[in-house]
């Protein structure tokens, strides 16, 4: 894995909506935020929703206020895009509302550069974007087969954790969304700050298991 040192903070934004899963966004953020305390100035980590207006996680279980709705964030270098459960997934990507609001201000950004990163079922609600065509792609295995059929022009990649398209990071189910997230920390700050946070979480890392 290539070690690509940046002395300049990067801005992540975790995309957060109704229902979205609690593990696919607080696993890869306290990664980050763990490699921000590790090294410190690595990453500026932010919540963005559609407004400021707080949403609720998956089961309603938790409010979360966002740091930022999408006219004030912060210009990204990487947009952190969790999942929810499918149902809710296949709602959100026929609601013309969230298409021409958040997904719009994902795809501007990703024209722009910056680096979009799915967790979980996160990557199926791109579809229709644009943004997957022509990549190789993955999701939590359950939704493998709607994610091929709603993305015919990708390459559906199947008992992977998570895929490195550079631009682009999808990564199968939940979990799998702290394996990229190390992965990603290694590839930015070097495998020495990824042991580390490995330690911190006395976690084993499912490094091996990627497709580049």
């Amino acid at each position: 894995m290539k070690h690509e040192q940046n002395s300049k903070t990067m801005n992540v934004a975790f995309l957060v909506y109704d229902q979205v899963e609690v593990l696919d966004l607080n696993g890869p953020l306290d990664v980050f935020v763990k490699a921000n305390v590790i090294q410190p100035d690595s990453y500026d980590c932010f919540t963005v929703g559609k407004t400021k207006e707080a949403i609720y996680t998956e089961a309603n279980t938790m409010a979360v206020i966002p740091t930022y709705d999408l006219q004030t964030c912060p210009k990204p270098d990487m947009i952190v895009i969790p999942g929810a459960n499918p149902d809710y997934i296949m709602k959100y990507i026929q609601d013309k509302d969230f298409e021409e609001t958040v997904l719009k201000w994902i795809k501007n950004h990703y024209d722009a550069g910056t680096v979009v990163f799915t967790v979980c079922t996160g990557s199926m609600l791109l579809s229709g974007t644009g943004i997957l065509d022509g990549h190789d792609i993955t999701t939590h295995s359950m939704l493998l087969d709607v994610l091929e059929q709603y993305n015919p022009e990708a390459n559906i990649f199947r008992e992977v954790r998570y895929i490195d398209q550079e631009q682009l990071i999808t990564t199968a189910g939940i979990t799998a969304g702290i394996d990229a997230a190390l992965y990603l920390i290694g590839k930015h700050l070097g495998q020495e700050t990824v042991d580390t946070i490995v330690k911190l979480f006395e976690y084993q890392n499912n490094k091996a298991d990627v497709s580049n």
